[in-house]
């Protein structure tokens, strides 16, 4: 078996999105007892690896500095640790995908077998590719750190609601049980009209708010019934602050997924609110949790969402497939905030 393999790489380690090429000659993974060895067919794209590739978010020590945070492939090899007696959690040629710390832009990749999903038989590559990145997180962000009560979650609002983590968490909220039977009310933000139609209509939103607009936050309060909401998601840090702050009922939550519009406050930002409401507000990542909470994650992705997928309840958005080989005007248009929904690349 071949000892090198075929990755995208960056030119001088990091660079722009035109300095990515695909290396013929990379060091080709080997799997750990508790891993298996996976054949990528296709791979995901998100903003870390676009961060990653700059040179601004570098991986966590010991994981490789491929870029790639989820996949699809067919197994290729299984670690040792099977215990004998025991039927084997995968075998070769399981067609799988899953979520990684890094490697997915290659032609092999290692993943922890508590990481591996069955992909159904009727899903493509690259739809199964894209999806585990988007929905952990928006699991992430809506039942651990958000966490999610029927009892007093009453309105949610997504912020960058045609991004991809929106999408995902824009349905999952809308279908999340309540002690009446009856849906929280669901509200998203965007920067462009265009873009929170596309959150009403296609993704039935109860409303929802170009945040361009200078009042915004009182909009969003008087499409809630003059109510401030419950549980916020934001992508966007310290630009939105206040107004998150401003648009929070009592006992609100924010949970910070994202520093789009910058870390550092602005001047003469009011805390008061984080008194007065009994404010929670909480950052979170996922590439840096633990293996354990990873799966964890796992197991609410195939509670929650599987069944949703397979049987038309959940849509889940893909905008463009691209040959890996274009992975630099794909990195290029995701930069360029062009899409709503998922860019993935297939390996050939």
């Amino acid at each position: 078996m071949a000892e090198t393999m075929r990755a995208v790489d960056i030119k001088g380690g990091k660079g722009s999105a035109s300095d990515l090429f695909i290396n013929p000659s990379v060091p080709k993974p080997k799997p750990s007892p508790t891993d298996c060895l996976v054949r990528v067919k296709a791979f995901g794209l998100n903003r870390a690896d676009t961060l990653q590739r700059r040179g601004a978010y570098p991986p966590l020590p010991g994981i490789t500095n491929i870029l790639g945070l989820e996949f699809s492939g067919v197994v290729e090899e299984v670690g040792s640790d099977v215990e004998k007696g025991h039927t084997p959690l995968w075998k070769a040629g399981d067609e799988v995908f899953g979520l990684l710390y890094g490697g997915g832009y290659a032609e092999y990749v290692v993943v922890d077998k508590r990481m591996l999903i069955q992909k159904p038989k009727d899903w493509s590559w690259d739809y199964a590719a894209g999806l585990c990145e988007v929905w952990f997180t928006a699991l992430q962000a809506l039942y651990l750190v958000g966490e999610y009560d029927p009892r007093r979650t009453r309105s949610i609002l997504w912020h960058a609601g045609a991004s991809s983590v929106s999408i995902a968490g824009i349905q999952l909220s809308r279908n999340a049980p309540t002690e009446t039977n009856s849906a929280p009310k669901v509200f998203a933000t965007s920067r462009t009209d265009e873009k929170c139609t596309f959150c009403v209509e296609r993704l039935r939103c109860t409303g929802a708010v170009n945040t361009n607009h200078p009042n915004w936050v009182e909009e969003l309060k008087k499409q809630n019934d003059d109510r401030g909401m419950d549980l916020v998601i934001d992508f966007v840090g310290a630009s939105y602050f206040q107004s998150n702050l401003d648009v929070l009922a009592q006992d609100g939550r924010v949970v910070v997924l994202g520093l789009m519009g910058g870390s550092i406050l602005p001047d003469k930002v009011n805390i008061a609110p984080l008194l007065r409401k009994r404010a929670r507000v909480e950052g979170s990542t996922l590439r840096s949790r633990d293996v354990d909470y990873q799966a964890r994650l796992r197991g609410l992705f195939e509670e929650k969402v599987m069944p949703g997928l397979l049987d038309g309840t959940y849509e889940h958005h893909t905008e463009k497939v691209f040959n890996w080989q274009d992975v630099g005007i794909a990195h290029e248009m995701m930069e360029r905030n062009e899409t709503k929904g998922k860019l993935v690349c297939l390996v050939d």
